[in-house]
């Protein structure tokens, strides 16, 4: 076996005559059970016929066994752990002779673990101030504001009104058209041309006038446009925010006390600081790992990580409305582009396996079960159901696999040394 480069490697094949003589006899015969000659009636042509009307057919059908088979038990013999499929050169295939070829192929790299616990890494056990506390709980008071309508007046900055909303030029696809729908005068959030057109304006009032909206604007059609509105008041309405006190605490129905709220709302604020400040730790860990250990990368791996990122990004693209066959996009330097990231995530997956396998870190299969249960609770459907799709899928497999690499990540993040961050 010679090293072409990095994980690929060649190997020369030999198949002796004898085997391929067996082989042509099975194609002869398989091919002679349904050959329709004529003259002869299925299954009846001699064999002598058979090889010389369908001698390409046959040489075809023998490599097509023989290859596969013969570069298989090379590889058994030789103990060697192949990585996609092999691609077959020169081979030397004519009768009376041993068949010859190459095969040149990917094999997983030999990984010498280095040192992966007692890593230094910057972490803080997060602080959740009261301010943070005050401003959570004032988004729960807001989402459970009323709406209140007033008598028919003037709009002026802090109202909410009620417009029947349409586009008449501007927009490419569907106009717009939203009746009933609230627009918060003078708030920073709402475009400027809603406020300075709609102060003032009464129920009953039509207005006509341009919105221009900025490139970056979240949705896709309307970023970049100018669109000309015509905007109908039908109401004006005023915020109104529930009491804070006891008695708001308990109709959230989990709390006795507005103390209770705040103490439950302080360690959901510390929860999702300590999981960020962890993942970012965990990052970080993967990097050192990733840059301490030098080895080569099977190509076939790397290509298709880069393929998942690429369907990734054409998936977020959908998302956003947008047919990605209508972009211009210059495949061969997108995928360039994420030739490193996959490189340093293939690096990174092939490391943490190793981790794993020496530190016998599994998924059991309780915590399969109770993946499985969190999925059918949360598409609300039986859990019996969602396990038989997931196995036809192929998805549990995967869903192992995910529970291991965070089972990793933890042991890797427990062993490590914390330092400030």
């Amino acid at each position: 076996m010679s090293l072409v480069e990095g994980c690929k490697h060649e190997l020369e094949i030999t198949v002796p005559v004898e085997e391929i003589q067996q082989e042509t006899d099975k194609v002869v015969a398989n091919i002679q059970k349904r050959a329709k000659l004529p003259g002869f009636r299925p299954g009846k042509a001699p064999t002598s016929l058979i090889r010389t009307r369908f001698k390409s057919e046959i040489q075809q059908d023998v490599l097509e066994h023989i290859l596969p088979k013969a570069f298989r038990a090379r590889a058994e013999q030789d103990q060697l752990q192949i990585v996609g499929t092999p691609n077959v050169k020169d081979v030397h295939f004519h009768d009376g002779e041993p068949l010859k070829f190459k095969a040149e192929f990917e094999v997983m790299p030999e990984i010498e673990l280095g040192s992966y616990t007692d890593l230094p890494v910057p972490y803080d056990e997060p602080k959740v101030e009261e301010t943070q506390i005050d401003e959570r709980i004032a988004g729960i008071r807001d989402q459970k504001a009323e709406y209140v309508n007033q008598d028919p007046r003037p709009l002026e900055d802090g109202d909410f009104a009620v417009v029947h909303l349409k586009s008449l030029h501007g927009i490419e696809g569907e106009p717009i058209d939203n009746p009933g729908m609230m627009l918060h005068i003078g708030d920073p959030e709402t475009m400027a041309e809603f406020t300075e057109n709609l102060r003032g304006a009464s129920p009953g009032d039509v207005k006509e006038f341009d919105v221009k909206y900025p490139d970056d604007y979240g949705q896709e059609r309307m970023a970049g446009k100018t669109v000309h509105f015509q905007v109908e008041v039908q109401g004006v309405r005023k915020k109104e925010l529930p009491d804070l006190n006891d008695e708001f605490a308990r109709d959230l129905g989990d709390f006795q006390s507005l103390d209770e709220l705040r103490e439950a709302v302080r360690k959901s604020l510390f929860a999702e600081a300590d999981q960020k400040a962890r993942n970012e730790a965990k990052d970080k860990l993967i990097d050192q790992l990733v840059a301490n250990h030098e080895f080569p990368v099977p190509e076939t791996f790397v290509d298709r990580q880069i393929e998942a990122q690429v369907e990734g990004y054409l998936r977020t693209v959908a998302s956003r409305g947008v047919d990605p066959r209508q972009l211009k996009l210059d495949w061969n330097k997108i995928k360039e582009s994420q030739r490193e990231k996959a490189m340093h995530d293939v690096k990174a997956s092939l490391l943490l396996e190793k981790i794993a396998d020496k530190e016998a870190i599994h998924a059991t299969q309780d915590e399969v079960d109770k993946e499985v249960q969190r999925i059918a609770k949360q598409d609300r459907e039986p859990v019996a159901a969602v396990r038989m799709k997931l196995e036809k899928e192929g998805a549990l497999g995967r869903i192992a696999n995910r529970i291991r690499t965070e089972k990793i990540l933890n042991f890797l993040f427990e062993k490590s040394r914390k330092t400030a961050a």
